[in-house]
């Protein structure tokens, strides 16, 4: 990548959910170029160009056929920070979206409630591992995203002739959680939008239609022949054409919110969506931290503020900080 005028490197994978950012840059009036990384070469010789990096890449980006993606952007960042590049949502920040038991130990160690864990290295140690826990439990993929690959199970037995079936799904890095279930008070998760160590706003998903598959930017799955909505996995009520799954937490404020700013803060996570379950019992558990976070178009619509746009106003203080020539030089 040859050196030009400095400007924001957007480093991702899926251009399909890139469009609310590249509005939000062009609104803000921020110079930025998008970097897929897909797969290519990387000359080590080379000089990085001058600009701000970030990195949204996905978890989920082996399920787009984007397998090397992940290995790639290790890379990249490391190639960008030996160089002395400001990066937003750098190389230590990548391990964290793409390892579930990184984002957890971390949060644990931090004094933040997570679900009881663990790890299963290898199919041959999955039922193993769930061996002792209460039922149901969770299994899901360390690597996961879109909450693909999350399954409930009610039994040992149950999990075990799963595990031997033509079902089961290899996890991309071959670990396996086994974890708590955790009996929402409501169904509903709740997902915290997090940008500069500030809260943005916090939106409700609704587990009973959604199911585990709840990312804002995908809306239920379609099935191509009957056009009809899919009953997602975990779903207890059928979806219906035109209802939301996603809806803003207006005036959400709890403790958990502070807990969420000093951690990401101390980690370096500028962009992050992390989300929790309230339960039955009290707790307030959380179970994932989202760095490539996306944003839903019907809570922007009626947010007091929009995610992309704070983060586009981001990136453009950190160009102007460090290269106060670069807007002018764009335009």
């Amino acid at each position: 990548m040859a050196p030009s005028t400095p400007m924001v490197y957007a480093i991702h994978e899926n251009p399909e959910w890139f469009g609310p950012f590249r509005a939000a840059f062009e609104a803000e009036g921020v110079p930025f170029t998008e970097w897929l990384l897909v797969d290519g070469v990387l000359d080590l010789d080379e000089v990085p160009p001058e600009g701000i990096f970030w990195s949204r890449i996905s978890a989920s980006s082996h399920t787009r056929g984007h397998d090397l993606t992940k290995e790639y952007t290790r890379s990249v960042l490391n190639w960008l920070e030996a160089h002395g590049r400001r990066t937003v949502n750098g190389r230590r920040v990548l391990e964290l979206e793409v390892s579930k038991v990184d984002q957890l130990t971390a949060l644990k160690a931090f004094g933040i409630d997570v679900p009881r864990t663990r790890a299963a290295i290898g199919r041959g140690n999955i039922v193993d591992a769930a061996s002792g826990f209460a039922t149901p439990f969770m299994v899901k993929h360390n690597q996961g995203g879109k909450g693909l690959s999350v399954r409930r199970f009610d039994s040992v037995a149950e999990l075990a002739a799963w595990v031997e079936s033509g079902d089961y799904e290899e996890p991309q890095d071959g670990v396996t959680l086994v974890q708590e279930y955790l009996q929402p008070a409501e169904p509903r998760i709740t997902r915290v939008e997090i940008v500069d160590g500030e809260l943005v706003y916090a939106i409700a998903a609704d587990t009973a239609r959604g199911g585990y598959q709840l990312c804002p930017a995908d809306a239920c799955e379609v099935d191509l022949t009957t056009g009809k909505l899919i009953m997602p996995p975990g779903a207890t009520i059928a979806p219906v054409d035109g209802q939301k799954l996603f809806s803003l937490r207006a005036g959400f404020d709890h403790p958990i919110v502070d807990q969420y700013r000093a951690f990401t803060r101390a980690l370096g996570i500028e962009v992050a969506g992390i989300e929790f379950i309230e339960t039955v019992d009290g707790r307030v558990v959380t179970y994932d931290v989202n760095t490539n976070t996306n944003y839903n178009a019907d809570v922007e619509a009626v947010a007091p503020a929009s995610g992309p746009r704070q983060i586009a106003r981001l990136l453009g203080r950190l160009l102007d900080e460090r290269y106060p020539e670069a807007r002018g030089a764009a335009s």
